[in-house]
C-alpha cells in the first residue's frame, strides 16, 4: 500500500481495468476486459501503460493473474480499512510468497488511483515516475516484500 498525502478522497470512483493482462501475456488466467481511455490523450493511461511496459521481465511474468485497476479515487470506507488517510495505490490478494497462493481461486488485484497521483505529480514527467514507483510498490506486496522491507531496501540503494 503506497500512501498518499493529499486530502480526502472524492466519492463516486470510476473503476477501470487497464490492461488485459492474461490476454495479453499469454497466461491462461482469466480477467475481464473493459477498455481504457486513449494513452495518446490521457497522460495518466499513457503513465501506467508506460509503468507496466518498464517492469523487468521476471516481475511480469508474476502478474498473469494480477488485475491493474485505475480508480479515480480511494473511497472513505477503502482507507479506514487500511488505516490511511490517502492512498496512490494498493495490493489486494494473497502474494506470491503465501503457502498456497498458486490455488487461491480469485485473482489478486493492484488499484492505481488516478486522483491522488495526478495532484501529487503534476508535470508529465514526474506522474510517469510517480506511477511507476507507486505500480513497482504494489508488485513487490504482490511478490512478498513488506513495506518495512521496501524502505530498507530503498535507505541502502541511497546509500
Amino acid at each position: 500500500m503506497r500512501r498518499a498525502k493529499s486530502n480526502a478522497p472524492v466519492a463516486g470512483a470510476e473503476v477501470r481495468l487497464l490492461i488485459p493482462w492474461p490476454r495479453v501475456h499469454g497466461s491462461s488466467a482469466h480477467v475481464v476486459e473493459v477498455p481504457m481511455r486513449d494513452p495518446d490523450q490521457d497522460p495518466f493511461d499513457a503513465a501506467v501503460a508506460a509503468a507496466i511496459e518498464t517492469l523487468p521481465e521476471p516481475y511480469r511474468g508474476q502478474l498473469a493473474s494480477v488485475a491493474i485497476v485505475v480508480e479515480d479515487e480511494p473511497d472513505p470506507d477503502l482507507l479506514a480499512s487500511v488505516h490511511a488517510r490517502g492512498l496512490l495505490g494498493l495490493y489486494q490478494g494473497v502474494p506470491r510468497t503465501a503457502y498456497g497462493a498458486d490455488h487461491v481461486p480469485l485473482p489478486s488485484k493492484i488499484t492505481l488511483f488516478r486522483g491522488p497521483l495526478m495532484r501529487l505529480y503534476r508535470t508529465p514527467d514526474a506522474l510517469i515516475d510517480g506511477v511507476r514507483e507507486t505500480l513497482d510498490h504494489e508488485v513487490a506486496h504482490h511478490l512478498g516484500i513488506s513495506d518495512e522491507r521496501l524502505v530498507e531496501l530503498r535507505r541502502q540503494r541511497a546509500g
